[in-house]
């Protein structure tokens, strides 16, 4: 009996060390950044005839869907601008429009893996104007969809006429 209990005890032991070989350490897992974490930005959206919203919002990359475009996500990783996810311009309207039941809708262009901003708050941009994407006064370089946004920032969907 002695025997089998020291043979249990010692495969246990054995057992756990390998498991616990290939995990990371509480050092290793504090220091790596949770790459899709809930961020507060400041959201605007300036229609043409003026402020349509203007508010803090908290989001982070998830899929998004609108009525022309459909599900997709919308996380960062689209195009592969972001080896992770992470919050971005797009994912923050959609959720400021869900937390204060307004509407947009947008067309999902999968060459770009993105969404067009079409209409927001029943504002269309049409073939006159558009929705411009800014963070912290810059345009964004890529779609709404692939810039990553940080705590704090300033996140601008504008009306432009062409």
């Amino acid at each position: 009996m002695r025997q089998i209990l020291v043979r249990r005890s010692v495969i246990t032991t054995v057992a756990l060390g390998i498991a616990l070989a290939g995990a990371p350490t509480l050092a290793e897992a504090a220091t790596k950044p949770d790459t899709n974490k809930a961020v507060k930005v400041n959201l605007t959206i300036q229609g043409p005839n003026g402020v349509l919203f203007k508010g803090k919002i908290t989001t982070k990359g998830h899929d998004v869907t609108t009525a022309t475009g459909g599900t997709h996500k919308c996380d960062g990783t689209n195009g592969g601008a972001n080896p992770t996810k992470v919050p971005t311009p797009t994912a923050a309207l959609d959720d400021a429009a869900r937390l204060n039941y307004f509407g947009w809708d947008g067309t999902w262009y999968a060459s770009f893996d993105d969404f067009s901003v079409d209409t927001i708050k029943n504002v269309s941009g049409g073939g006159s104007a558009y929705w411009s994407i800014s963070v912290n006064g810059t345009p964004t370089p890529v779609g709404g969809c692939q810039f990553q946004i940080n705590a704090g920032d300033e996140v601008a969907f504008t009306w432009t006429s062409f």
